[in-house]
């Protein structure tokens, strides 16, 4: 984790807790549709949201965007860094950029001198497809270290002009080069890092990368920020975030199912069982619990195996044990024993 932290509105990066974001896909000319877009995503537990600014008209659709937005909002600007300095005029509470497509060295100079101004951060945003010649031939093509080459290129220059309210991000849509460009980057600064696969694909491919590239860096203690990039929803980008986040052990929201993957020492349809208790706490309103919930299905994978459970159910032949931290507080008929673990679940959230 970084040891500067950077306010994004009153969202804090870096100070260990990974926060999730997304950008919206609705057209910024779309002022009520990117609303209520944001709206969704805050309901799926989205914290920071980023809209494009494709041009200069729709830097005017952005200020009532940012206006009557409920997240913190991020400019993502390209090539026109006039365009970055009215957005921050305009409220914005992070910009994204990538100064190798702004036009030298000069430009992002008064981008940081605006940003300085309005206490904005930066994100400072490289990838593959914006590396100079002269950079990546230097690096005989090896994107990983190129990447890595231009973020540092950019990061000092602005610690020469002062500007510290730094993010930075090297993302490519290959998982081998992100994961080897973020681990060479993290031991060089201490600015909060930005994870992603970018361009990572349509579901499911696009979520195999996310949850193997972000993954191994949130493993590695890589990322103070992530954000999914899917070819789909924005909902769903948030939805995967969390769900890596939660396999991780890193921020638990929901109730995580623990079940086995079924054998032939099965006592009852497992996933029959798991079927019925996602039913069942849905329409119960139970999802959004931070418990670890075990539907095993025998003996053998039961009170033990499932030990690092909160609270889970191990059929026998005719009864199932209903346990809690890996002790057997009942004995259930198998028929009711999704009840009897849903009552327990209510127990627990009261």
């Amino acid at each position: 984790m970084s040891i500067v932290k950077v306010k994004v509105g009153e969202v804090i990066l870096g100070d260990g807790v990974i926060k999730v974001q997304s950008m919206t896909k609705t057209p910024t000319s779309d002022v009520s549709g990117v609303l209520a877009e944001i709206e969704e995503l805050k309901k799926e537990g989205c914290e920071i949201v980023r809209v494009g600014i494709p041009s200069e008209k729709e830097v005017y659709n952005f200020k009532k965007i940012v206006e009557k937005s409920t997240l913190p909002v991020v400019a993502d600007i390209h090539f026109n860094y006039e365009i970055a300095i009215k957005a921050m005029e305009y409220g914005a509470q992070k910009i994204r950029i990538n100064p190798g497509n702004l036009g030298g060295e000069e430009k992002f100079k008064k981008v940081l001198e605006v940003a300085k101004y309005y206490d904005v951060p930066v994100r400072i945003g490289v990838n593959a497809g914006s590396i100079s010649l002269d950079i990546l031939e230097r690096n005989n093509y090896n994107f990983a270290e190129a990447m890595v080459e231009s973020a540092l290129k950019w990061v000092r220059f602005a610690e020469r002009e002062k500007f510290y309210n730094i993010v930075v991000s090297v993302k490519h849509s290959d998982v081998h080069e992100t994961v080897k460009a973020y681990r060479l980057l993290s031991g060089v600064i201490p600015y909060p890092l930005h994870v992603g696969i970018t361009e990572a694909g349509p579901p499911p491919e696009g979520i195999y990368k996310s949850v193997i590239g972000i993954g191994s860096l949130l493993i590695d203690g890589i990322g103070d920020t992530i954000r999914v990039s899917l070819t789909g929803s924005s909902v769903e980008e948030v939805r995967v975030a969390y769900q890596i986040l939660e396999s991780l052990g890193l921020r638990l929201r929901h109730i995580q199912i623990i079940s086995c993957p079924m054998c032939a020492r099965k006592r009852v349809d497992v996933e029959k069982l798991v079927n019925e208790f996602r039913d069942k706490i849905r329409r119960s309103n139970l999802e959004n619990i931070p418990l670890k919930v075990a539907i095993m299905g025998c003996e053998v994978n039961g009170p033990g195996e499932a030990r690092q459970a909160d609270i889970g159910i191990a059929p026998g032949l005719k009864y199932s044990l209903l346990f809690k931290k890996g002790k057997i507080i009942k004995k259930v008929p198998n028929d009711k024993a999704i009840d009897f673990l849903i009552e327990e679940i209510k127990k627990w959230k009261n």
